[in-house]
């Protein structure tokens, strides 16, 4: 086989393959095509504000039980009863467990505000760039 067909065969297996890349999904299941990138920013910020307000609704009311729990916790082990040990490891674990649940839903919260804002800029950036183009093309006419 001479160089030039060579050539021109792995050429043609690469433009198949791009051509299959970016015409639809890869076989194998990975990226996606144009659905993948639709995004709605009110869909956005209706989930981040209820992660948001999940949040402060948990923060006060997931600790009603924090003194109450630590208070019969030093009653029982200062009353020699070995079920204090036990409580006081109830109240450790719950506090461990409402605090995971904050962190989890403020990082849920800031994630979709950072992702509603960089959206925005995105499509202004892109606005912006298409503005230009439009401009060109009416000295193109």
């Amino acid at each position: 086989m001479t160089f030039e067909k060579e050539w021109a065969e792995l050429r043609s297996a690469v433009a198949r393959r791009n051509a299959t890349q970016i015409n639809g999904v890869p076989a194998e299941g990975g990226g996606g095509g144009a659905a993948d990138l639709v995004v709605h920013r009110d869909d956005l910020g209706a989930i981040g504000n209820d992660a948001y307000e999940l949040r402060t609704r948990l923060s006060k009311d997931g600790d009603h039980a924090r003194p109450a729990t630590f208070d019969a916790a030093t009653a029982l082990t200062n009353g020699n009863f070995a079920s204090g040990a036990a409580v006081l490891k109830v109240h450790d674990r719950w506090q461990k467990h409402l605090k995971t649940l904050l962190d989890s839903c403020a990082h849920i919260s800031n994630h979709l505000d950072y992702t509603k804002a960089q959206h925005a800029k995105d499509d202004a950036k892109i606005g912006g760039d298409l503005a230009a183009v439009s401009k060109l093309s009416e000295y193109m006419k």
